[in-house]
């Protein structure tokens, strides 16, 4: 097999030589210099400055290129890059301070921004993509002053408006939608309770009583449970979702905000938000089992698809906002980084794949979008006023 020796190949067999004798952040740093300077090299020929670096690479080229020689330089060997290429599907925000909702095209960076006739709290996808739901009050924010609405759109035509209208209770927080399609939940922050709607009907068929002041809410990976964060009095809710009733009412801290299941459903991460930490629960024993400290004020949170990771949006205060996502790992159950977005960071989904995170920023008026191989941020698109909640939906071929 014919050796190749591209500049990349060569680059990394230097880094090799210079820096695997360091470690942590020195090897780290070393590496970045190397990869930095060898994007000039070709450009440098007649600056005194890089002389002396050049004449080390051309040393090293040397013993680089014996190497690459003998071995080959597979693309199992080449240099690793970071994903760059753009994300399919399509990312919604609730833009309560807006009364909209924006669609982000992730293929065309474009935006539409639709009003509707709520502040809608949040928005959820069903998990086919096809639909899109947001609950919010007619009055602004968690106005308690009259029932809340469930709105449905075709989400592929968001600016047609609402295909239904269903009233559900006062001030409504988060809506899921079970795996079938057939029924969504609606958590009432005013009235301590679930709404369980009848899709096909249009309809609300049954309240649940839960904690008070319930906001958000996830099904577990089996269908089974659900649990809600009652954020007024620290406890999480469990539901059985066959019968409709609350089964289990579990302390878990103060201000509880949003739960995350991992996608064995062993586990159920809590924001609490009034704690700067996040709960775990096991969901066999349902007590927690570990608190994780996190950012200023912890809103929303989600699980990787691979269960390795979980991303919580720190939202701060409106006096004094956070600006970043912690990432927990949930072997050790610590954060191991924190990733700067925008201001107020509030909301947060992730692709079916797992290669794209996103967080609404609520004061920044815009959504950060996450590479979480490299940790990096991608891009930070602008969308309507006062983005809350956020979901995603795969793109159709």
């Amino acid at each position: 097999m014919k050796a190749d020796l591209s500049l990349a190949c060569i680059s990394t067999a230097i880094r090799g030589h210079l820096c695997d004798d360091l470690e942590g952040t020195a090897q780290q740093a070393c590496e970045m210099l190397i990869r930095a300077r060898f994007r000039v090299l070709p450009e440098v020929q007649s600056k005194e400055s890089t002389m002396s670096f050049r004449n080390t690479v051309a040393a090293l080229i040397i013993v680089a290129a014996s190497a690459t020689l003998t071995q080959g330089c597979s693309p199992e060997n080449a240099p690793t890059q970071p994903q760059t290429s753009r994300a399919s599907g399509v990312v919604f925000t609730a833009d309560e301070q807006g009364n909209s909702i924006s669609v982000i095209d992730l293929q065309t960076s474009k935006v539409e921004t639709t009003p509707i006739p709520i502040s809608p709290h949040n928005a959820q996808t069903s998990r086919d993509g096809r639909s899109l739901f947001a609950v919010g009050s007619s009055g602004g924010g968690h106005d308690m002053s009259g029932p809340g609405r469930l709105l449905g759109f075709n989400a592929a035509v968001v600016s047609s408006g609402p295909v239904f209208r269903v009233e559900v209770g006062r001030a409504p927080a988060h809506v899921i939608v079970d795996p079938q399609g057939t029924r969504a939940f609606v958590t009432n922050g005013g009235d301590n309770t679930v709404s369980v709607i009848d899709l096909a009907q249009r309809q609300t068929m049954k309240s649940i009583a839960v904690g008070k002041s319930p906001h958000g809410l996830r099904m577990s990976p089996d269908g089974g449970t659900i649990y809600v964060a009652n954020t007024a009095d620290g406890t999480v809710s469990v539901l059985n979702v066959q019968d409709l009733t609350e089964v289990a009412r579990v302390p878990v801290g103060k201000a509880p905000v949003q739960v995350a299941f991992t996608p064995d459903g062993r586990y159920n991460y809590v924001s609490l938000r009034n704690e700067n930490s996040v709960a775990v629960v096991d969901t066999a024993s349902r007590r927690v089992i570990a608190k994780v400290p996190v950012g200023p004020g912890p809103i929303q949170l989600f699980a990787l698809p691979n269960g390795r990771e979980v991303y919580v949006a720190n939202q701060g205060t409106e006096a004094a906002p956070g600006n970043t996502v912690s990432v927990i790992d949930t072997t050790s159950r610590k954060v191991v980084a924190n990733i700067v977005t925008g201001a107020g960071a509030h909301g947060v989904a992730v692709s079916n794949s797992g290669d794209r995170v996103f967080v609404s920023n609520i004061f920044a008026n815009t959504a950060t979008i996450i590479d979480p191989v490299s940790r990096k941020v991608v891009d930070n698109v602008p969308v309507g006023r006062g983005p809350g909640g956020i979901t995603f939906a795969a793109g159709k071929d």
